[in-house]
């Protein structure tokens, strides 16, 4: 399947031969059938075998942490309150963690709790959320929301700070002249693991989204109507932002690596802001199949490929990077990321 790109939106009418049966990537009807039935099949063996194997990680005891801190919602006047409420809870946190003899969350919980952290939001509870800010943003004219995908929480936080910081260093290089910027780190969602059945359905996603449309809007009563927000989702995460956005605040909606968000089209997403799309030459999401099935009372998979012409994106260029290369410093995707996020989409670069 390569990257993907435009899978399962060839017809006849297109270029194909009129007077023999449809073909798709060169592939008869039939093959195409015989192809859907082999996925469905697959996604169902996957939420069988879910169901009828325990999980690894069910019997692990909990990490005890206090309850989130509950400031009123942040505004300019309010941000630094903000940020030292929740760092003293992810402090508490990390001493609660180190008594239980959890180490590497002390560790995640402490780093999260230093004096230059500004934490929207923390919550030290089972896997945990965190929501963290780079950069000044009371005065940023120009913000990026980052939604992460599966297998993220605060003991592999570091990778999902190392993205927006290598964000924030880029947008902080290339802003113009007197354009502040700013970048959200926001976890503040339980992501499902990369091997599970969650990951195959949009149920967390449906449970994220309206925290994702209250972020918005928190960062809407900090910076004002001034400020462009652009939301960033890689992987999973992109099925979460195409859960939130019909009335999502937001100027542009990037979807990074993703598997489909359960539309069928951009426009079905029914938001004000553009959509735009990119995967990297080395994702393996290229080789996951575009299709959606009923099964078991929920639905699986998603649909429409997002880099596809049928979706409907803006699609642009991400290089040869992999799966976990889009915030890759010095990368295409990167360069091109920074662009979106600054408003200059002239100079975005096209496949």
């Amino acid at each position: 399947m390569g990257r993907g790109r435009g899978h399962g939106s060839r017809t006849a009418a297109e270029g194909g031969d009129a007077g023999a049966p449809p073909v798709r990537d060169g592939r008869p009807a039939a093959g195409r059938r015989r192809a859907r039935r082999w996925c469905r099949t697959g996604l169902a063996a996957l939420i069988a075998s879910a169901v009828a194997l325990p999980v690894a990680g069910a019997a692990r005891p909990g990490v005890p942490a206090p309850a989130p801190a509950t400031p009123a919602p942040p505004t300019a006047a309010t941000l630094d309150a903000t940020y030292a409420a929740h760092r003293a809870n992810a402090e508490e946190a990390a001493r609660r963690a180190a008594e239980h003899g959890d180490r590497r969350r002390a560790a995640a919980d402490r780093a999260l709790a230093g004096p230059s952290r500004q934490l929207l939001a923390f919550d030290g509870r089972g896997p945990g959320l965190a929501t963290e800010v780079l950069g000044d943003l009371a005065r940023a004219d120009r913000v990026a929301v980052l939604v992460p995908g599966s297998d993220t929480g605060l003991d592999t936080y570091g990778r999902f700070r190392a993205a927006a910081v290598a964000l924030h260093e880029r947008l902080t290089r290339e802003a113009p002249a007197g354009t502040r910027t700013a970048v959200v780190a926001w976890l503040g969602y339980a992501t499902p693991g990369t091997i599970s059945t969650a990951v195959a359905t949009t149920d967390r996603a449906e449970q994220a989204a309206p925290r994702l449309r209250a972020l918005v809007r928190d960062v809407r009563g900090v910076t004002g109507r001034r400020s462009r927000v652009s939301l960033l989702c890689h992987s999973y995460g992109s099925v979460v932002c195409a859960r939130a956005a019909a009335g999502l605040d937001a100027d542009a909606i990037v979807l990074l690596g993703s598997p489909g968000t359960g539309a069928d089209t951009a426009a079905d997403l029914r938001t004000r802001a553009r959509i735009w799309a990119a995967r990297g030459a080395g994702d393996w999401v290229g080789h996951v199949p575009h299709v959606s099935a009923d099964l078991f009372g929920t639905t699986v998979g998603f649909g429409t490929d997002p880099v596809s012409p049928a979706f409907g994106a803006r699609v642009f260029a991400a290089g040869d990077g992999g799966h976990s290369d889009y915030f890759a410093p010095g990368s295409t995707s990167l360069a091109n990321l920074a662009r979106i996020v600054l408003g200059e989409t002239g100079a975005v670069t096209r496949d």
